[in-house]
């Protein structure tokens, strides 16, 4: 079996060392009954996978979306687990070449499972090259430039590319198409996010109170990422300043400690909030001039703020630019006006 050696690689498998931290390898769920929540992509894979089975097949391509968080690699682990097979993760930025691509295909084995995360971030060059081996399991590589250029094939082993992506839309209609299945994962409701959170305390060994869990179930964001990491410090918080035990008011305490309110909204989102009320009447405001005023990377403020706020109702996204609802003047305490009409929206 070959070595992890590959720039910006590893591997995961059940003989092989886990990439992940340790506490990252408790707390992700293991097959698909451990995991909770995103029932409708769940039960997509579980045909996928018991159809492969079945065939004695290699698992046709796969591509998960959705923002940060919710479950794209875990869903990718389970997959190299429930088959039995290794999972090797990467990410797009860190394939810059073509040779990069290559060695990572040529060190597959049979029914190997490919995970890329963020695989909109794969350059166009590379992207091609992608075509060939997803379809045809070869690619071909130029050699040498000039008069001395030829062209090498590399035939590879059957694999199953998994990539993960936030923003979809940047995928190219020739990558997309060539994903057999291509699932969105929502943000979870508050019964599952309890669940994750009590699941989370029970693996770290964490005495929490059920109005415990739900207080930092409410405030998640409707991610289990941010849940773990509120457990974390909530956990903290109990040990240093209570009695170790993470109760509604330990946790209110802690969260209050975070400038996390009880819907979950942290600083950066009230001062986007605000700033949009207060001196732009509102919006429409676009993307650039928030970045500048709130001193953030405009890719930071779109990809991590907005999503949450926007299918919260907090912000409309129009051709115009950013809109504050009334449930986003109300957010920040402050009376606002009626909310646009539903034809200015830019969903």
């Amino acid at each position: 079996m070959p070595e992890p050696s590959d720039k910006g690689s590893t591997f995961f498998t059940r003989t092989l060392e886990s990439p992940l931290t340790p506490q990252e390898a408790t707390l992700r769920p293991t097959c698909f009954d451990d995991f909770t929540g995103q029932r409708k992509t769940i039960e997509r894979l579980k045909v996928m996978v018991g159809a492969a089975r079945r065939r004695g097949d290699v698992l046709n391509h796969i591509l998960l979306s959705g923002p940060p968080g919710l479950g794209k690699t875990s869903l990718a682990l389970i997959l190299g687990a429930e088959l039995g097979t290794q999972v090797r993760i990467t990410s797009g930025p860190v394939i810059e070449k073509a040779g990069d691509l290559a060695g990572l295909l040529t060190n597959l084995e049979q029914g190997d499972i490919l995970f890329i995360d963020e695989i909109h971030r794969i350059s166009k060059t590379v992207e091609e090259y992608l075509y060939s081996a997803m379809e045809d399991f070869r690619i071909d590589i130029v050699i040498d430039q000039g008069p001395n250029a030829r062209s090498v094939r590399l035939n590879i082993p059957r694999f199953t590319l998994v990539g993960a992506t936030t923003r979809s839309g940047l995928l190219t209609a020739p990558l997309r198409s060539r994903f057999t299945l291509q699932s969105r994962l929502d943000y979870y409701e508050l019964p599952d996010l309890v669940k994750i959170v009590r699941r989370t305390c029970d693996l770290l060994s964490i005495t929490v109170h059920p109005d415990g869990a739900e207080e930092l179930a409410r405030r998640a964001r409707g991610t289990p990422r941010i849940a773990n990491n509120l457990v974390n410090f909530a956990r903290d918080f109990a040990q240093e300043r209570g009695d170790g035990v993470i109760s509604r008011a330990s946790a209110s305490a802690a969260l209050e400690l975070l400038e996390i309110d009880a819907a979950g909204l942290d600083e950066m989102d009230k001062r986007l909030l605000r700033l949009l009320a207060l001196s732009h009447g509102g919006g429409p405001v676009g993307l650039g001039t928030l970045a500048v005023a709130l001193g953030e990377e405009a890719e930071t403020i779109e990809e991590v703020h907005e999503p949450y706020l926007i299918q919260s109702g907090y912000l409309h996204r129009t051709p115009q630019g950013r809109v504050l609802t009334s449930q986003g003047y109300l957010a920040v305490g402050l009376p606002g006006p009626d909310e646009p009409p539903t034809q200015q929206r830019l969903l």
